[in-house]
C-alpha cells in the first residue's frame, strides 16, 4: 500500500511534537516577559481550540457554527496561535523556522487531506468553503445558524490536553530559568 504524504503526515504530527518540543526547550532562551507574553498568546490559541472543539462533531456533521463560521480550520489556528506564543516565550529564531517547516510540511497537507474528506462525506461542503476561509479567519461577523458550544464534546475530543500541554511547556520554559546554567 503506497501511503500519501498527508497521511504520513497526520501519523506523525503527534510523535513529532514530542520530538520539537525536546528541540523547543534546548534552542529556548526565555525570560521572564517572554514567557509572559508567550503564555498569554498561548492562552488565546488555547481558548480557541476550546471553542472549538466543543462545536464540531467529528464525521457526523459538517460543523459551521462558532468559530467554523470564521475560518474552515480553528483547531489548526488556535495550534498556530499556541506555536506562535511558544516561539515570543523561547525568542529563537531557530524555533520560529522549525514552527514554520513543521506547519508548512505536517499541517497545510494534513487540512488539504481533511477537506478532501469533507467534500467526499458532505455534499454542502464546497458551498460553505466558498463561504469561509481556510485558514485566516475573516473579520466580519457572521451569525451562524444551528450548532452551541457543548462542554461534553469538548470533553469527549479531549481539549483540555491542549491547556495541560502548554501549561508543562511554559512551566519547563521557568524551570530552564530557574535552573542553574553552566
Amino acid at each position: 500500500m503506497t501511503r500519501t504524504w498527508s497521511q504520513v503526515a497526520r501519523r506523525i504530527r503527534v510523535p513529532l511534537g514530542f520530538l520539537f518540543a525536546v528541540l523547543y526547550l534546548w534552542l529556548a532562551q526565555p525570560t521572564w516577559l517572554s514567557i509572559a507574553f508567550g503564555g498569554v498568546i498561548a492562552l488565546a490559541g488555547v481558548a480557541l481550540r476550546a471553542v472549538a472543539s466543543g462545536h464540531i462533531s467529528k464525521d457526523s456533521e459538517l460543523t459551521t457554527s462558532g468559530p467554523y463560521a470564521y475560518t474552515r480550520n480553528p483547531l489548526y489556528v488556535g495550534s498556530i496561535i499556541i506555536a506562535a506564543g511558544f516561539a515570543v516565550a523561547a525568542r529563537s529564531g531557530w524555533v520560529v523556522l522549525a514552527i514554520i517547516v513543521l506547519f508548512t510540511a505536517i499541517y497545510v497537507p494534513v487540512i488539504r487531506s481533511e477537506e478532501e474528506f469533507l467534500r467526499s462525506r458532505f455534499p454542502g461542503f464546497d458551498t460553505y468553503a466558498r463561504r469561509v476561509p481556510r485558514f485566516l479567519p475573516r473579520l466580519r461577523f457572521h451569525s451562524a445558524a444551528g450548532g452551541s458550544f457543548s462542554r461534553q464534546r469538548y470533553l469527549r475530543h479531549r481539549e483540555y490536553n491542549a491547556l495541560i500541554g502548554t501549561a508543562a511547556m511554559m512551566a519547563a520554559l521557568a524551570a530552564k530559568l530557574l535552573w542553574p546554567q553552566r
